[in-house]
């Protein structure tokens, strides 16, 4: 009987790139208050936001991918038509079909490379990159692009004053290829299926086609029920990750969990009794939340910013819809 062959990819695989895209409109708190009956005060004390970024007309979901992809290219020192697999996540590309991933494959010059985009929401890059991971290690691919994008304007009610001020655009990248030694630990992922109508699209399509004078379907969320669920299942999620890749608080030099509440990371921090030391990510106070766009784009920032050097061991966690959930420790590039 014929036997099936098999193939195996590099020993180790790690992120040798990162790169971001911020749009260039920022937005205050001021320009928000008065629609939701709200203080700049009150945002900053419920969420740590001070502003955050939309995106303009011509900074669509492919632009601001691309411009990112770009950066961890050339960081990662490839050739983009060396790049053999491209992973988008994202809930903002609006085409139910086909993939803005075969698209932003084709702008970079990548050499028809497997490409697909992936729904996880905000724990979307830490799935991609967790994919990323295996393929590289299993043979499927040696160099993956791995983005996180979002127009989360786009589909932002703002006057609900429980999103309106969260909810922002942006785009982060990573390459994740070969390495002589691991730089991607042990993916820790799942998903709360009860949980499933605390973050959500508003509307079915079919109930938007329905409507006299269709609108694009907003996002709705629970944000007391979303911060307690996050605030303690997330820190267990975050130590499960650290032991399958054998690596203690003590040992962290970075800690970046996606940016969706200033308190939710505050409230992680002190569950896993981090040591002071350790640097945290903390972009949503500029930037908003990005669902799967913020992870890569805090943790560009921490390095553009000296926060976090190459070689420093950190930890990326991420939760979202669903609500589903990924982390894992990497090497920083």
């Amino acid at each position: 009987m014929a036997t099936i062959a098999t193939e195996t990819g590099s020993s180790y695989a790690a992120v040798l790139g990162v790169g971001s895209y911020r749009p260039s409109r920022v937005i205050p708190n001021a320009d928000i208050v008065d629609a939701i009956d709200s203080s700049d005060e009150w945002i900053q004390q419920r969420s740590g936001i001070r502003q955050r970024r939309f995106a303009n007309a011509e900074e669509t979901v492919q632009m601001m991918s691309v411009a990112a992809a770009r950066k961890a290219i050339d960081r990662a020192g490839i050739a983009p038509e060396q790049i053999d697999c491209v992973i988008v996540a994202t809930v903002t590309h609006l085409l139910q079909t086909p993939a803005i991933a075969t698209a932003i494959a084709y702008e970079l010059g990548t050499d028809q490379a497997a490409a697909f985009d992936i729904s996880a929401a905000c724990a979307g890059f830490c799935h991609g990159l967790a994919l990323a991971d295996q393929m590289v290690r299993g043979g499927a691919s040696r160099y993956s692009l791995v983005i996180g994008v979002e127009r989360l304007s786009d589909l932002t009610d703002m006057e609900d004053r429980g999103t309106a001020f969260i909810f922002a655009d942006g785009a982060g990248a990573a390459i994740v290829g070969p390495s002589d030694s691991p730089g991607i630990g042990p993916v820790v992922w799942g998903s709360d299926g009860e949980q499933f109508d605390l973050i959500r699209q508003k509307e079915d399509w079919r109930d938007i086609v329905a409507m006299e004078r269709p609108v694009l379907p907003y996002l709705t969320m629970q944000g007391n029920p979303v911060f307690r669920w996050a605030s303690f299942t997330m820190a267990k999620v975050a130590q499960q990750a650290l032991d399958k890749a054998g690596i203690a608080p003590d040992d962290l030099d970075v800690f970046v969990p996606h940016q969706a509440n200033m308190r939710i990371i505050d409230a992680m921090a002190r569950a896993m009794k981090l040591p002071e030391r350790v640097a945290i990510a903390r972009d949503i106070a500029d930037q908003g939340n990005t669902s799967a766009a913020s992870i890569p784009l805090a943790l560009d920032r921490m390095i553009d910013e000296g926060q976090a050097k190459s070689g420093d061991i950190a930890l990326l966690i991420a939760f979202g819809a669903g609500l589903a959930y990924a982390a894992q420790v990497i090497t920083v590039p």
